[in-house]
């Protein structure tokens, strides 16, 4: 095997890498805002590890972030607005990868 086609093999193992561990972090950033969310709501438990799983579900109705902000909004309602539920959302990011990061 050349030497180019060592190198195109690496950069493909670290694109499918690099993807598994975003998707990770999203799913586990998901699952901390869906805590946290129904900690405003007054659950806790097995109701609170529910929603969250409620809100990693969400996360598959479209690309990107906004099918969980809605599903987290929409619950929410006055608990919280929308500057606090997307700085929640980049707190709870940099948390995630963080966890994932400790834990590989």
């Amino acid at each position: 095997m050349s030497t180019f086609d060592d190198r195109e093999n690496a950069f493909e193992n670290k694109y499918a890498h690099d993807a598994e561990m975003q998707f990770k972090a999203e799913a586990r950033r998901n699952k901390l805002l869906g805590l946290w969310a129904a900690g405003l709501l007054g659950k806790s438990g097995d109701e609170a590890d529910a929603y969250a799983k409620e809100v990693i579900k969400s996360d598959f109705e479209e690309a990107g972030d906004e099918d969980v902000y809605r599903k987290v909004s929409g619950d929410l309602g006055s608990h919280a607005d929308e500057q606090t539920i997307r700085s929640k959302m980049a707190e709870l990011m940099a948390e995630a990868k963080a966890q994932i990061m400790n834990e590989v």
